[in-house]
């Protein structure tokens, strides 16, 4: 369980890295705004490149940050009822949600997404809009937010399970709720 519990530590230091990295593209994402909106009114001139540019960006932002959300328990949940029960109860219900619904969930939407990169890539698929960018690189943003997701999910079962197995005090930070 040690062995475990320290590999859910290298995961949670890998997903609260990229999301404190990802910080700074939601910078990049209002400058990038700030400035096309400015020289699109201010001098009329607008490129589908600064548009897609923020596109790109905007699905950085959402999918290199799932796992960080995941992380730090900020993901979207509904605790009318399971919010009344212990800890343990709470525990439970996550490693079977996660199990059940998590991982075949994203591990399905990475392995699909994985030939629709691939394809774009070998074929230096283009955006049909005119001046547009590439598409590869917001087609891999799609199986690398999923797996940082999966790996957040590993991490996130392994702390339950050491919850559950009365081998740690509480599932790595607050379980429902903020911390």
């Amino acid at each position: 369980m040690h062995a475990a519990l320290s590999l859910s530590r290298g995961i949670d230091r890998l997903n609260n890295g990229i999301g404190k990295l990802v910080y700074w593209l939601v910078l990049a994402a209002v400058v990038v705004s700030s400035v096309n909106a400015v020289v699109r009114y201010s001098i009329n001139y607008s490129s589908n490149a600064w548009l897609e540019l923020q596109w790109y960006l905007f699905a950085a932002i959402f999918m290199l940050c799932s796992g960080y959300t995941f992380l730090r328990n900020e993901h979207i949940r509904i605790d009318i009822v399971l919010g009344r029960f212990s800890k343990k109860v709470q525990a439970a219900v996550d490693v079977f949600g996660i199990i059940v619904f998590l991982f075949p969930m994203a591990i399905l939407i990475m392995w699909l997404s994985w030939p629709m990169f691939k394809d774009s890539f070998v074929t230096h698929e283009m955006s049909s809009d005119a001046g547009g960018l590439i598409r590869w690189p917001a087609k891999l943003l799609v199986p690398v937010g999923f797996f940082l997701l999966t790996a957040q999910g590993l991490s996130e079962l392994i702390k339950r399970i050491a919850f559950l197995a009365g081998v740690t005090d509480q599932p790595g930070g607050a379980m429902h709720g903020h911390s």
